[in-house]
């Protein structure tokens, strides 16, 4: 099996950009990703993308290139990114390639998701009864979770706080303005408990990696990022995930749990080795249960550990760095990349006002989507 290097980055800004489509966004992040890694479209072998509604990823190759390499679409909710990096770390471990890309963008419309309960096999109660909008699901889940672990209105308020801190020093967040725990604290309730600010928006971006084999990624750089681990999992009966219809008597282990786990073991390390952490936060409950499940934490540690700083840039375990989905919002299919993106900058040290001090070594990555699926990475120098 051949280790898996990522050699380039690239990015579109997050947000709103009337003025290209997401398929122009996403061959913006490969053409950044390519001059970063010092290749051409003409030398790539394969690549991996996908997006929910900005069309058909292997439709880029109208914008690079028509030099008939492989492009596979890949579509997994929110963890579009990190399984169109597991694919692409398949295609080079395997031998059969040694230089790829993968890719993700999106273009929603403005407002909520409205997903069709019949197309992830629900009946149409579970829309009727307003589940389908998600922001009704993970309010109620992380009511249960904080009914369950003590953890109070001001975590939900500290985690979203961070976030809008820490967009204000990314330049391609697209929200830039920090915001005063009063102004989250005091903005509209949307759904019990979550209010205004501690929800992410639908939005617009891409994001796009240069993958290479051992032997072809020293060609082109003296310090490549190796992909430890990239795991995807889906849900086991018994975990309460999106769009579940019931809650099993007997709860078990949500697929984050699943992923976590195995990519620690793939890598050989453990989660009080990683320096710097990205989690999906969809809405700030999110981050604060993704950090136990990831086991980053033990549940209801996590109130302590915020009040402490501890997922602060300077904290003992970094979290959301760029300012997670909630400053940056989620054009879905390239939010998983944009993580990856933000780790790699971290582990180079090209993170700037953001930078975790003392050299950070080891980074980690994990995507959640519907319908109760999870993406993780370990990535290191």
């Amino acid at each position: 099996m051949s280790e898996v290097a990522i050699i380039g980055i690239g990015l579109h800004p997050f947000g709103r950009t009337p003025d290209k489509s997401g398929q122009q966004q996403g061959a913006e992040a490969v053409r950044r990703a390519l001059a970063d890694a010092g290749v051409s479209w003409k030398e790539v072998q394969f690549a991996y993308g996908g997006s929910q509604d900005a069309g058909n990823a292997d439709a880029l190759v109208n914008e690079l290139g028509l030099t008939g390499l492989q492009f596979t679409n890949v579509w997994n909710g929110c963890a579009t990114g990190g399984s169109a990096l597991h694919a692409g770390c398949a295609a080079i471990a395997s031998g059969e390639y040694e230089l790829g890309v993968v890719v993700g963008f999106d273009k929603h419309p403005r407002g909520a998701f409205n997903p069709r309960p019949a197309d992830w096999g629900l009946e149409d109660w579970y829309g009727e009864l307003g589940l389908m909008l998600t922001t009704q699901f993970f309010a109620m889940k992380i009511q249960r979770y904080m009914h369950e672990h003590g953890i109070t209105e001001e975590a939900l308020v500290r985690v979203a706080e961070k976030a809008f801190r820490n967009g204000a020093l990314n330049p391609y967040a697209w929200r830039r303005t920090p915001l005063s725990r009063e102004e989250i604290a005091q903005s509209p309730l949307v759904s019990d408990p979550l209010r205004k600010y501690m929800f992410c928006n639908p939005a617009e971006g891409g994001a796009a990696l240069v993958l290479a084999s051992a032997a072809r990624a020293r060609r082109h750089t003296t310090k490549p990022l190796w992909v430890r681990a990239a795991v995807v999992r889906t849900r086991r009966y018994g975990s309460f995930e999106v769009f579940s219809p019931s809650l099993a008597a007997t709860v078990t282990d949500a697929p984050t749990v699943d992923a976590a786990r195995t990519a620690f073991e793939r890598a050989g390390i453990g989660p009080e080795e990683v320096d710097v952490i990205q989690l999906q936060d969809t809405d700030s409950g999110a981050e604060i249960i993704h950090m136990a499940e990831c086991g980053f934490c033990a549940h209801g540690e996590q109130e302590k550990l915020l009040a402490e700083g501890a997922t602060e840039i300077g904290g003992r375990m970094p979290v959301n760095t760029d300012g997670g989905c909630l400053a940056n919002g989620e054009p879905v299919g390239a939010s998983g990349l944009r993580q990856v993106h933000e780790i790699c900058l971290q582990l180079r040290g090209q993170a700037g006002a953001r930078q975790v001090p003392g050299g950070p070594r080891v980074g980690f990555t994990h995507v959640y989507g519907a319908p109760g699926l999870s993406g993780v990475t370990l990535i290191s120098r």
